[in-house]
């Protein structure tokens, strides 16, 4: 057996003892020669190792199950997101994967998660690959020495090169990824997309943290000011969570994932997985200057007959991504925590036009948002849609989910109480009509308001309640045009507004109700009127 290191863990509690070579703690630059022998992938003019991740460029979540068992099977928020798996199913399964990397190469790594010492989880990750193991490096925490005589919390074994058979081993297709809380193990395979580990890890921690510790656990993004002023950002794929955190005047605690304990902010991991279509210096100048050597591309294409990657090419998928450890951002906070927030942030690309740019929330309003999870796919992002389709994804991160999302939302509305957090809902999307026919709202904009709201501009202003969502909207914002501030008003026909309006808010209230039964009538009666259209004034 070929040794990475002076001393290698024994990996006989995973019947891993049989792997052929075993290199354990590699250094980035270390995985990337491993990648480019094995022909993993190439690498970028920018020194980054550049890698296809297969037959999945993205997540399978119908393809992600929890074993049900005596921790999970009265508390799982069991459906479509958190689909059931045997308990002898899962090891079978295990036994399989196991015996397939006997007599292969296998990377490991020890990890961790939770920047705040409290909460702190221990990870070693198994990979069949050296790129997932450096996409590893970059997402979890780094301890500044491993110790392979230490025993982990919980494992990871990540094996894209192995399929499972439906009919035998309980799994809908050859991919999945399946989580043990009992056995604290997680089991990847028949994908080569990097993050499944990574929404693994997440998930785990959105049962262990609410459930156990009473921690909110959050997909957001957040910094910190000057002055130690945390804003949290919430928002689901497109909308610019990563964008508008990554602000060069504050620095950036992290850009996914955090949990919310009494006082304070902290980050889950240790790097940043940013989308990259379309990333340009000019607009996003922190992610673009973050891809250097021993950073991770996946899926992206180079400009003809160079090894420049050419951002606006979605030929392979429109989910192209960028991994890198957060130090990469020369502003990132270390360690990775703030104080509890003063302003969070609700993202949404709404591609009908109706929600306003920026709208002040009451904490039953920011309850009600936070369920629903709202955006808006644009007509072309993905086949079969042809106008703007209405996406709801509770608490901005539904698939990752064990609880029920009434859990999480109880969570923060105690938490915006107690602090006297100020929520906006901010729309990153359309105006004066949707997707098609009006705009998509400058990123300058967005930007102003933004600031506005964190410098305490919106807090004396006049403002505007919207008839059918009863937003608070601020009539004046510094550096915005008066007359995008109130959508109605940007239309060319305000009735069709009125109309539009409507509809979106009866996709609203049919969503919710799902989630009606278990919340209280104060949540319930933050919901959107329906009115007659033409009647809105």
């Amino acid at each position: 057996m070929r040794r990475s290191t002076t001393s290698l863990p024994d990996l006989s509690y995973l019947k891993l003892d049989r792997a052929r070579n075993v290199f354990f703690q590699l250094t980035p630059a270390e995985l990337v020669d491993e990648a480019l022998q094995r022909k993993e992938g190439v690498l970028a003019d920018t020194g980054a190792l550049a890698i296809d991740t297969g037959e999945f460029t993205g997540r399978s979540p119908k393809d992600r199950f929890i074993v049900d068992d005596e921790i999970t099977h009265d508390t799982v928020w069991w459906g479509k997101v958190n689909i059931k798996f045997d308990a002898p199913k899962f090891d079978a399964l295990f036994d399989k994967v196991t015996a397939y990397l006997a007599g292969k190469d296998v990377f490991v790594r020890d990890s961790s998660a939770c920047a705040n010492e409290k909460y702190h989880i221990d990870i070693r990750v198994v990979t069949e690959t050296a790129y997932q193991n450096l996409f590893v490096h970059h997402l979890f925490l780094r301890p500044e020495v491993a110790d392979p005589d230490a025993t982990p919390e919980w494992t990871i074994i990540a094996a894209p090169g192995f399929k499972a058979d439906p009919a035998i081993d309980g799994t809908r297709q050859h991919n999945f990824s399946i989580i043990n809380f009992t056995k604290k193990m997680i089991l990847i395979g028949g994908t080569g997309y990097t993050g499944e580990i990574k929404k693994g890890i997440f998930s785990v921690l959105n049962f262990i943290l609410p459930h156990d510790k009473k921690v909110l656990s959050m997909h957001c993004s957040a910094n910190t000011g000057v002055k130690g002023d945390t804003a949290i950002f919430f928002g689901l794929s497109g909308t610019g969570k990563t964008t508008l955190s990554a602000d060069p005047d504050r620095s950036l605690i992290g850009d996914d994932e955090h949990g919310w304990s009494d006082y304070t902010i902290f980050n889950f991991e240790g790097g940043c997985y940013a989308k990259c279509i379309d990333l340009t210096q000019e607009r996003e100048p922190q992610i673009f200057n973050a891809i250097k050597f021993g950073s991770l591309l996946e899926n992206i294409n180079f400009i003809k007959g160079t090894r420049t990657v050419n951002f606006s090419n979605i030929d392979k998928t429109e989910n192209t991504r960028v991994a890198y450890p957060l130090h990469n951002i020369h502003n990132a906070v270390s360690p990775s925590i703030g104080d509890s927030p003063k302003n969070i942030f609700f993202l949404t690309a709404d591609a009908f036009g109706i929600l306003p740019p920026v709208s002040k929330l009451s904490a039953e309003q920011a309850m009600y948002h936070f369920i629903s999870g709202y955006t808006a796919k644009v007509a072309g992002t993905e086949a079969g849609i042809t106008e703007p389709n209405a996406t709801f994804s509770a608490c901005f991160g539904e698939a990752f989910l064990p609880l029920n999302p009434v859990t999480y939302a109880g969570l923060l509305g105690n938490k915006i109480r107690k602090h006297k957090v100020k929520v906006w809902l901010i729309n990153t999307g359309w105006t004066g009509g949707p997707y098609g026919t009006g705009n998509r709202i400058k990123l300058s904009y967005t930007r102003a308001m933004i600031a506005a709201a964190l410098s305490g501009q919106l807090d004396n202003v006049n403002y505007a309640e919207h008839p059918v969502f009863n937003l608070m909207m601020p009539q004046t914002c510094p550096n915005v045009p008066d007359n995008l501030l109130n959508p109605r008003s940007t239309w060319a026909n305000p009735n069709t507004y009125d109309e539009r309006a409507n509809d979106l808010a009866l996709l609203f209230i049919k969503n919710f109700e799902q989630y009606a039964p278990f919340c209280k009538a104060e949540i319930i009666n933050a919901a959107p009127n329906v009115v007659e259209s033409g009647l809105v004034t």
